[in-house]
């Protein structure tokens, strides 16, 4: 079993295995699959396991931003796991995600996140459950409702728009401390808005994306820097309510759309979970924002068997909003013991108190108040991948 960096010429066969193994894609998009590969495969991004000529599995790590307390870090996405049905069961989805993980270290991606078609295999590697993407069923007329606050200049965008929309993400992202979500390649964007069948509108500090979905409309983006642009984009939505009668849009979980709601009783939110991981503690801590008033001194042992580089102890320290992992030499007696997955789920945001009742932290609880305050988060994207 080789595994290698797929060519353009292997894309046939890598499209012959994702249909395999998700099913089948129209005619009419498999062009736009391919013209999206593309870059991970110039860029040593979409990996292949071959058994002689045979493509038996594969991989693509995706060149993502993800905002953790409104600071940017470089994610790498793993996408398009496959696995040739008669090669299941081999050992081969875990060999080649060894290597993805690898990958991401070599191109200086310090944390990963996927979408798990199956937990036990991402787990036992280090990933853990993390975020969602929820995405809520809201009447339309409800939305048509909203008040506008002032005048918004809404505009259409293009593939020319891709930048401005790109700096609007980050901003946004930034100033509200949004943790999870995720901005692609400006690449990436121009690509997307030059294909999607959606309507984009852009605001000086937020954006729509929305379409119809048979009768109904489906919104994949909405992002507000401020009450009147929340009110702007949600009433531009709601303004087809005398054809559609409800509205699926992927919202985060604290979205300020459930605030300007006349009406909410029960709210109908789906939830597709999302796993995280820390490729690289020192590089992924750096980068991480933290709430400007909390301060933390501590040190964790970390087992992370596949990364030796990240096992052992790490002295974690906060103050000012931003934070530092170095190793720490010495395990002292108050530290406690994080697996992998326990490590990455409490950089994302997960109680301590969960995380001790998963058995993935384990010994003295000392510093669990001050390691839940500065790692807070309630994370989530609005991008499947």
């Amino acid at each position: 079993m080789e595994i290698r960096e797929l060519t353009a010429d292997d894309l046939d066969a890598a499209l012959d295995n994702r249909i395999r193994a998700f099913g089948p894609v129209p005619q009419d998009e498999a062009e736009t699959w391919r013209r999206n590969a593309l870059p991970a495969v110039e860029g040593g991004r979409y990996l292949g396991a071959f058994d002689g000529a045979r493509l038996v599995a594969t991989t693509r790590i995706e060149d993502f931003t993800q905002w953790w307390h409104g600071r940017p870090l470089p994610m790498g996405g793993i996408a398009s796991v496959t696995v040739a049905p008669e090669d299941r069961g081999r050992g081969v989805g875990r060999t080649i995600m060894r290597t993805a993980l690898d990958r991401c270290a070599a191109l200086g991606l310090p944390i990963s996140a996927l979408y798990p078609a199956t937990t036990r295999l991402y787990r036992s590697l280090g990933w853990e459950h993390a975020g969602a993407l929820h995405q809520a069923v809201l009447p339309t007329e409800a939305l048509r409702t909203i008040r506008t606050a002032g005048d918004v200049p809404l505009r259409r965008t293009g593939p020319g728009d891709a930048r401005a929309l790109g700096e609007v993400i980050g901003r946004v992202h930034a100033a509200t401390r949004a943790s999870g979500p995720v901005r692609r390649s400006e690449a990436a964007v121009r690509r997307w808005l030059e294909s999607t069948r959606d309507f984009v509108y852009l605001a000086e500090d937020g954006f729509v994306a929305y379409g119809w979905d048979g009768h109904d409309i489906s919104v994949s983006h909405l992002l507000a820097g401020s009450e009147a642009t929340a009110r702007a984009l949600w009433a531009l939505v709601g303004s087809s309510s005398s054809i559609a009668k409800q509205v699926r849009a992927a919202v985060a979980p604290d979205d300020p759309v459930f605030w300007l709601l006349g009406e909410r009783v029960n709210d109908e939110v789906a939830q597709a979970r999302w796993m995280f991981r820390v490729v690289d503690p020192a590089a992924a801590v750096a980068g991480r924002g933290f709430p400007a008033g909390v301060t933390l001194d501590a040190v964790v042992h970390v087992d992370d068997p596949e990364r030796p580089a990240s096992s052992g102890p790490w002295h974690l320290s906060v103050s000012g909003g931003s934070g530092t992992a170095q190793p720490a030499g010495t395990i002292p007696k108050t530290a406690p013991a994080l697996t992998a997955g326990g490590l990455s789920a409490l950089f994302a945001g997960v109680p301590t108190t969960t995380l001790r009742r998963a058995g993935i932290l384990t010994g003295p609880a000392d510093a669990d108040d001050a390691l839940d305050a500065a790692f807070h988060a309630r994370p989530y994207m609005t991008d499947a991948f």
